[in-house]
């Protein structure tokens, strides 16, 4: 017994902190393999579980597992079986989410999980000021922290992820990384610094504040303050050449991803110097992600309806931007659907069924897909983990999914 509560408790204290890539299996195609264990996982009792489940489930339990959806309400039984039904991995809640007494929310979110050993991930767009989900969330957010000596971001960003945690959150879509000193950028109020330098400190702050209680993200790869436009309603693009976006635009992700974050959210917008695609959509964009900024966390797309929104005909197909969004590089697909999915063309099991067509054909490798499911299902193991143990978790994951 001692052993197995010294194993947990090892597993528990390293579940918040920065994840270290799985190295996707390769070679000829044929039946799904299981990432391969390594020596330090035959005594992880995480990924040896996250293994072993891996390994019974079908092509499209590992697809619907990479989706994070929304469902409008407060009713707990309707959220989960919206997750269930659909065998989602996680759940994004909006505004529409948040019970009237916003105190409310962690018993909502005790039972939206089927099983609670493999809990959904449950994230939330927590900045602060302007982008505000929860009324109760009394901490300053960007605009007026970035006025203030350093040390205020990472009080307020402690204080935020603290209420999250006890709202039943896993993950904050909260720091924006996007550097901007343009007063009439949609962005303006949201950004942490209007250079590089000030938005790197702070943005490491606020990683800081979060560690331990909540997953951080930083947002919007690589870097939305560059492309004019909003990219709710465009595919804003920028000039900026590869050297240049280095220097100026990359030093918050950068500094993020050294101070520990877990999740980087890829916007909607383009670098054509770099490539003409949205970087949500772009293999050179993960790439340089993952071998330049030496990120080895989950990479998750923002909103893929808003593609939709923009009216662009190539990306007027829903199926057709998932399967894109995965053979880039994306470990998890978002989408804030509305209360009936189908009337913006997301059908999941249509969709999923169109995924798992692309890796039939060879579009995407199942390699990839199991790639992705295992980081989740670890990551998902390990919320279980820390949920039992009523532990805040450590700073440090990458032994988890090395």
């Amino acid at each position: 017994m001692l052993v197995v509560a010294l194993a947990a408790a090892v597993a528990v204290s390293v579940l918040l902190g920065g994840c270290s890539p799985v190295s996707p299996a390769t070679g000829a195609r044929g039946p799904a393999q299981v990432p391969s264990a390594h020596a330090r996982d035959r005594v992880d009792p995480l990924a040896a579980n996250a293994r072993r489940r891996l390994s019974a489930m079908t092509l499209t339990e590992k697809i619907s597992s990479l989706l994070m959806l929304h469902q409008p309400g407060t009713d707990a039984a309707t959220l989960g079986s919206f997750a269930a039904d659909n065998g989602l991995g996680g759940l994004i809640l909006m505004g529409d989410n948040v019970p009237e007494a916003p105190e409310a929310l962690g018993k909502l979110t005790a039972t939206l999980s089927a099983d609670a050993a493999l809990p959904l991930v449950i994230g939330i767009d927590q900045e602060g000021g302007e982008v505000d989900r929860l009324r109760n969330d009394e901490a300053p957010g960007a605009e007026a922290v970035r006025s203030q000596p350093v040390p205020a971001t990472e009080g307020a960003f402690r204080s935020r992820a603290a209420l999250l945690q006890s709202a039943g959150v896993s993950v904050n879509f909260g720091i924006v990384a996007d550097v901007t000193a343009d007063p009439n950028s949609f962005l303006y109020g949201r950004v942490l610094g209007t250079d590089p330098a000030t938005a790197s400190v702070r943005v490491a702050a606020a990683v800081a504040g979060e560690r331990g209680r909540v997953l951080s993200t930083l947002k919007h790869f690589p870097g939305h303050g560059a492309a004019q436009g909003d990219s709710h309603r465009s595919v804003p693009s920028t000039e900026l050449g590869y050297r240049e976006w280095l220097s100026q635009v990359a030093p918050p992700f950068k500094a993020g991803i050294a101070a520990g974050a877990q999740v980087v959210m890829f916007g909607h917008l383009a670098y054509p110097a770099v490539d003409a695609r949205p970087a949500s959509l772009s293999p050179a964009w993960h790439t340089i992600l993952r071998r330049t900024l030496g990120f080895t966390g989950i990479a998750i797309t923002d909103d893929l309806l808003m593609l939709q929104d923009t009216g662009l005909p190539e990306y007027a197909d829903p199926t057709e931007n998932a399967i894109a969004a995965i053979a880039a590089g994306n470990t998890m697909l978002l989408y804030v659907t509305p209360a009936d999915p189908a009337r913006v063309g997301i059908a999941v099991p249509a969709l999923v069924a169109g995924i798992a067509g692309a890796v039939e054909s060879g579009r995407i490798e199942e390699a990839q897909i199991d790639d992705a499911a295992y980081r989740l299902m670890v990551l998902r193991r390990g919320l279980a983990v820390r949920s039992a143990h009523g532990d805040p978790c450590g700073v440090d994951c990458r032994r988890l999914l090395r």
